[in-house]
């Protein structure tokens, strides 16, 4: 039994696969398939203009903590040449956190700038695939149309011999024949 209910559903795919490949139009499906590649490279841009902008924001947090980080070390070199050593102590304290803070935002940055960059690549090589799909549609387009007039030619002359017209032309031709 489910050898039979293989068989059956090969048969099924076999000849739902043989209407798809007589329904496809290869002029229809080329555009189709630039049409898709171009909302695809849409969907890739918004993903590298939102990595573009956490690095931005990585970058900018890096920046204001690294400045509080300088606002602090200034505010303990002030301490100590006023001998206020407690002072000194809570404003390298509080540098050394915002320095702590700074060097993590500047690890983050880094390594979202490496991933900008090969999501640039990527999109880079996306947008050379597309720009060569798009030149070869075209030909691809005029070779299919080539393919079907020719099809429809041998399709013609392969069925002239055939007609019925023709086959009652030699009939009459041979019924003239004998009555000569």
């Amino acid at each position: 039994m489910p050898g039979l209910l293989d068989r059956v559903s090969t048969l099924v795919r076999a000849n739902l696969n043989d209407l798809v490949d007589r329904a496809e139009d290869p002029e229809k499906m080329i555009k189709q398939a630039i049409i898709d590649m171009n909302n695809n490279l849409i969907q890739v841009k918004t993903q590298v203009a939102a990595a573009i902008a956490d690095e931005q924001k990585l970058y900018n947090h890096y920046l204001e903590n690294q400045e509080q980080a300088t606002q602090w070390q200034k505010k303990a070199e002030l301490a100590v040449a006023k001998d206020a050593d407690d002072l000194a102590r809570e404003a390298l304290t509080r540098r050394n956190s915002y320095q702590s803070v700074s060097d993590g935002f500047k690890t983050q940055y880094d390594e979202q700038h490496k991933q900008v960059q090969l999501l640039k690549d990527a999109l880079n090589q996306l947008t050379a695939k597309i720009e060569e799909a798009d030149r070869k549609k075209d030909l691809l387009i005029a070779r299919s149309r080539s393919a079907r007039a020719q099809q429809q030619i041998h399709d013609t002359m392969s069925g002239i011999g055939k007609s019925q017209a023709f086959a009652g032309f030699d009939r009459m031709e041979e019924k003239v024949a004998d009555q000569e």
